[in-house]
């Protein structure tokens, strides 16, 4: 069903027998936008300017948020199916025009994409432990990533970066398929962390499990309905929430046993 089979860099490689010790590697996979950083007034902004230079009218905010996390021809082709106006949408035209922008948002004194409270603390923790793994899967470009990362000294915890130039747009498996092969991560040991359907999505399609967060762009009933395997309020909730989610069903199924006889 999904034929692409992904290509990226890897950039912290822990070895690909998908194992540490007698331990399989954990591999967590985090979106970006939403996720680990509140982007969304730059994006907005990006996206205003790219309306204008077009001589198209604004969508809403809330449209403009509805599609974080595609890759922007995805996101304006969603955008323009809604427009009201009628008008012809230039895809590539936007593109430019929003890539321009950003850009030069970016190196504004006012650059507005602080990391979400506890987000470092998070990483930092996985980063410490040895059966784990950490990636990216972004609607961002290498390019951009980067630059987020880099401004906020992350850009060593990550073993793999995926993004819009390396793979098809989120809900497309192939990011979180490319992130498996580099570290050797098997689907069963490998969750993504995301604040959009799209997130989930792309999740299930790998055969990964998914985190929903609830700080970001897309509503929790949205992330709960698209079926989340759990969901979270604080980065605080992330490491008890993973260690649930990967404890092996044979003591899953003894806990459940005990409550029932208990």
């Amino acid at each position: 069903m999904w034929p692409f089979q992904g290509r990226g860099e890897c950039h912290k490689r822990r070895g690909t027998t998908g194992q540490i010790g007698h331990k399989s590697l954990k591999l967590v996979i985090f979106d970006c936008d939403g996720t680990l950083v509140d982007s969304q007034h730059m994006i907005c902004a990006a996206m205003r300017q790219a309306y204008e230079a077009n001589n198209l009218s604004v969508p809403e905010r809330k449209h403009l948020l509805a599609i974080v996390g595609l890759s922007l021809p995805d996101a304006f082709r969603r955008l323009a199916l809604h427009a009201a106006d009628g008008a012809e949408h230039p895809i590539e035209s936007l593109v430019t025009c929003y890539r321009t922008a950003f850009a030069a948002l970016r190196h504004a004194d006012d650059h507005l994409e602080p990391l979400y409270v506890g987000a470092r603390e998070a990483i930092d923790a996985l980063a410490r432990r040895p059966d784990t793994s950490l990636g990216i899967a972004t609607g961002k470009s290498q390019r951009g990533v980067r630059a987020v990362l880099g401004r906020h000294g992350l850009a060593g915890r990550f073993a793999t970066i995926q993004t819009s130039d390396d793979a098809p747009s989120k809900p497309h498996p192939g990011m979180v398929l490319a992130a498996m092969r580099e570290t050797g991560a098997a689907p069963p040991d490998t969750v993504v962390v995301g604040d959009t359907v799209f997130d989930l999505e792309m999740a299930r399609a790998a055969g990964a499990s998914a985190i929903g967060v609830g700080w970001g762009y897309h509503p929790a009933s949205a992330l709960r309905a698209a079926g989340a395997d759990a969901m979270i309020e604080t980065f605080a909730e992330l490491l008890p929430t993973l260690d649930r989610l990967w404890v092996p069903e044979p003591t899953k199924d003894a806990e459940r046993a005990q409550r029932l006889h208990g």
